[in-house]
């Protein structure tokens, strides 16, 4: 791939987050992490309370918009209420590397340690954003797991064909789809099919670590973008048969109550506003001439 395509790809990946590649997120300047309305109290009691729901789903995944804080909060609270319960086998991560953990860490560990055994990278994924849920899980003893192909993989997942036959044929092209969108319909279609194998890839990677973090009767808590925890599309496609999740939307909206859906979520949760901000005019401005 020519260096000014890979600039395009990683840049484009914060456009759409149903399909992001790689985390371009806004930081979330504040470093407030209370609940500071009762509105937003409400709805975090209601939702973990439904995340520690008995029998608990041996996953639950939390798909997040990467530039909304309120979703970056609801990921410390449901930590909490996961670890509170001493119900979280471990907290699974997108924003690290596959086989990066703090499993070796004490609950005391500083922050400095667990970004360092997490290789965090914080041009990527702010730390003032994600640190908060993670350091939770540290402090309660559980271990924080990177689940994301490593990115030295992704040029093998590129050329790797057998990856178009891990999701039905409508899918595919839905993801083909989304892969387009996500990259504002500006991503040569000659990339199309190899970019779409790398988020095959990942959620791969992201469902084998689940898979192997499970705990009889505990919970592993999975954090990422929406396009991941799609049930048609991302990791619930590559879990074992048989294994219990709840995949839960989180998307921009006015606050209001979880509502069951029969599509690719089980449940859909309004949190938080979107900045005004449209990444695809922003970068269409600014891109390189290919």
């Amino acid at each position: 791939m020519a260096a000014p395509l890979l600039r395009l790809t990683r840049c484009f990946a914060a456009v759409v987050l149903v399909a992001s590649l790689c985390a371009c997120a806004l930081p979330n300047t504040s470093g407030d992490f209370s609940v500071n309305t009762a509105t937003t109290a409400a709805a975090l009691t209601t939702l973990t309370s439904q995340l520690t729901q008995q029998p608990p789903s041996q996953v639950i995944l939390l798909g997040e918009q990467h530039d909304i804080p309120e979703h970056q909060r609801l990921h410390h609270s449901a930590v909490l209420a996961l670890s509170g319960k001493h119900q979280l086998a471990a907290l699974a991560i997108e924003m690290a590397e596959q086989g990066q953990t703090t499993g070796s860490l004490p609950p005391s560990a500083d922050e400095a340690a667990v970004r360092a055994v997490l290789n965090w990278d914080t041009d990527a994924w702010p730390w003032v954003a994600y640190g908060p849920a993670v350091m939770a899980a540290v402090r309660a003893g559980v271990p924080v797991l990177g689940a994301n192909l490593a990115r030295a993989q992704w040029r093998d997942a590129m050329q790797d064909t057998t990856l178009d036959a891990q999701l039905p044929a409508p899918a595919l092209l839905d993801q083909q789809q989304a892969i387009r969108t996500g990259h504002c319909d500006l991503l040569p279609e000659s990339q199309v099919a190899p970019m779409t194998r790398i988020q095959i890839a990942r959620d791969r990677a992201m469902a084998s670590t689940i898979k192997n973090a499970a705990q009889p009767g505990k919970t592993v808590l999975l954090l990422a973008g929406h396009g991941h925890v799609n049930r048609a599309l991302g990791v619930p496609q590559h879990l074992p048969p048989g294994f219990t999740s709840q995949a839960i939307l989180l998307e921009a909206a006015t606050l209001s109550s979880p509502s069951k859906s029969n599509g690719p979520f089980d449940t859909t949760w309004s949190l938080g506003t979107a900045p005004p901000t449209d990444y695809c005019a922003e970068f269409t401005a600014s891109r390189p001439r290919l």
